[in-house]
């Protein structure tokens, strides 16, 4: 070894002290290793063996957690997984840096044909809810049903609330922010986060404050979170001004499976008045609104998208 090479002791001290990932009871996770690509799948045992699989993509920053309180609602009916996409959660970065949400649906696939657990209700938040459009559309052998919660497809009016991210989809600005905001605390950065992405942040219990305010402070020693955070980011932005057959709109008239859109009255990031355009572009859907929610209904108000989802999949089972 050249002398220039840290050993790897001297890396391992020199490596920032991470803490585990929350598992809440009756989850666990596991690693599926793949060519270029690790992820991590957060699961539970389902009520009974011989339940169709299901599969919940999160939103960007966020992680498979964002499902945990919608996943035992459901585990009756399906045996889900959530999928931590690559970088976020407890997976590590893609080893070809590509967080474009092509690349994010094909981590969908892949991991979906390596385990050859197709097809699966699929469901989606936000960037997963795009994400999840696009598997769906150009690989309709893997999907049953496709569930929406706050789909981040192209708007033309932006959301006020969705200005900074379409700003940090500039070179060198979520780094820039995130040095400028170096004294904000993560209680206060979680705070900021939930008054953003809920809608009434009063609705959450001081036990589910205190868990996010700890997976904030894990997430910021991670080395690629900020660079997950830009790269995603920008391939939100990116897929917004593709055309042709590899626009999301277009692909969302192509999808087939029976489709749940939800929208909520109070989300910040993605317009309620979206949902007429989307009701009218998935030839095959369903609408539930929400007038209090914001945009991670699945986390405000489980019981209520739980309902819904059964409803949906109850129709494709007997149809």
């Amino acid at each position: 070894m050249s002398s220039t090479e840290p050993s790897d002791t001297l890396t391992a001290a020199l490596a920032p002290r991470v803490s585990a990932v929350r598992v809440a009871d009756g989850e666990k996770l596991r690693s599926v290793a793949l060519s270029g690509l690790t992820l991590t799948v957060r699961s539970r045992p389902p009520a009974r063996t011989g339940l169709p699989p299901a599969l919940y993509v999160h939103g960007l920053g966020g992680s498979s957690q964002n499902w945990s309180a919608l996943m035992p609602l459901l585990a009756d009916l399906v045996d889900g997984e959530a999928l931590d996409l690559p970088g976020f959660g407890d997976s590590p970065p893609p080893d070809d840096g590509d967080y474009s949400v092509t690349a994010h649906a094909r981590a969908v696939i892949r991991l979906l044909d390596a385990e050859a657990r197709g097809p699966v209700h699929l469901l989606g938040n936000s960037l997963g809810g795009a994400v999840v459009t696009r598997v769906a559309a150009v690989r309709p052998d893997l999907v049953r049903t496709l569930t929406l919660v706050s789909p981040a497809l192209p708007e033309i009016l932006v959301q006020r609330g969705a200005m900074p991210t379409a700003v940090a989809a500039l070179p060198g600005v979520v780094r820039l922010f995130a040095r400028l905001t170096r004294g904000v605390t993560p209680e206060q950065r979680t705070r900021g986060m939930m008054r953003l992405c809920y809608g009434d942040p009063s609705i959450v219990s001081e036990d589910d404050l205190a868990h996010a305010v700890a997976e904030m402070e894990r997430r910021l020693q991670l080395p690629y979170f900020w660079d997950a955070m830009a790269r995603s980011t920008r391939g939100i932005v990116n897929a917004y001004t593709l055309g042709g057959q590899h626009a999301l709109w277009r692909q969302a008239e192509r999808v087939l499976a029976p489709t749940l859109l939800v929208y909520g009255g109070r989300d910040q990031l993605v317009s309620y008045r979206m949902a007429r355009k989307a009701s009218s572009a998935f030839r095959d859907s369903r609408l539930l609104t929400l007038p209090d929610a914001g945009h991670v209904a699945m986390m405000e108000y489980p019981d209520r998208v739980a309902l819904a989802c059964r409803e949906l999949i109850d129709d494709y089972t007997r149809g």
